[in-house]
């Protein structure tokens, strides 16, 4: 729920307490905003883990690829966090820098004994394909950066099917989990985490696909059993109490 910055205090972001309350009770491990939010967060995260988000940029300025810093591993701590996160678009012009300050990053976290995020995407003009934001290739090597750069876990897009994605997770000693991406229908965000799991992934980081949903803590309640459950998606859809059909 780090989006403010990005595309603004969008529906599920202006009562972000709730938000945060329904998805912790749903399931959720952790949640995940910028620093300036720890104090909405701590009250309403009914146990779960805290993340910080530590660069942005905005869907309105000249260019959305091009994330800056926005803040440090030691204001995390400071913030009561348990982990940070950083993003970094690999095939971008801004590559080199935020490849450099993810490199910083992960030091600054390894001396103070914080875990690092760090949300890998193919994205740029560099990329070469139809669709290269969910090639398995590009994802793969992105996934690998983050390894290299000293991060603990990696995010990233889905590719589309298991069979492509086990490219991804195999690229990585990491645990990988995956992006949600535009909302869409309950059973094709239920068969993606479905389809991310079976080919390897440790779990899910998701953002407008469950903070936009109509109720955050159903499609929590779903995304959680297919991940600690093992849950077919019809399962876990009945468990949540979201439609079954197609």
């Amino acid at each position: 729920m780090d989006h403010g910055i990005t595309i603004g205090a969008v529906s599920g972001l202006k009562d972000i307490e709730s938000t945060i309350d329904g998805i912790t009770s749903g399931g959720a491990d952790a949640v995940l905003t910028q620093k300036g939010l720890a104090d909405r967060v701590h009250a309403h995260k009914n146990g779960a883990g805290y993340i910080i988000h530590l660069n942005a940029s905005t869907s309105i300025g000249p260019d959305s690829n091009d994330k800056r810093r926005t803040g440090t591993v030691e204001e995390a701590v400071r913030a009561g966090a348990d982990a940070v996160s950083y993003h970094i678009n690999v095939g971008s012009k801004y590559e080199r820098e935020q490849l450099a300050d993810l490199a910083t990053v992960t030091d600054e976290a390894d001396r103070l004994g914080m875990p690092v995020l760090a949300m890998a995407y193919a994205r740029g003009a560099h990329l070469d394909g139809e669709d290269p934001e969910h090639n398995a290739e590009y994802l793969g090597h992105a996934a690998r950066l983050a390894e290299e750069a000293g991060a603990d876990v990696v995010k990233t897009a889905y590719s589309g099917d298991a069979e492509s994605f086990e490219h991804v997770t195999s690229s990585t000693s990491l645990p990988v989990v995956i992006a949600g991406g535009s909302p869409g229908t309950d059973r094709g965000t239920v068969e993606m985490v479905r389809g991310a799991m079976d080919a390897g992934a440790d779990g899910v980081s998701m953002g407008r696909s469950i903070f936009q949903h109509d109720d955050p803590e159903a499609i929590t309640t779903a995304v959680s059993a297919v991940i600690h459950d093992d849950a077919t998606v019809e399962s876990a859809l009945e468990r949540a109490g979201l439609a079954v059909e197609a």
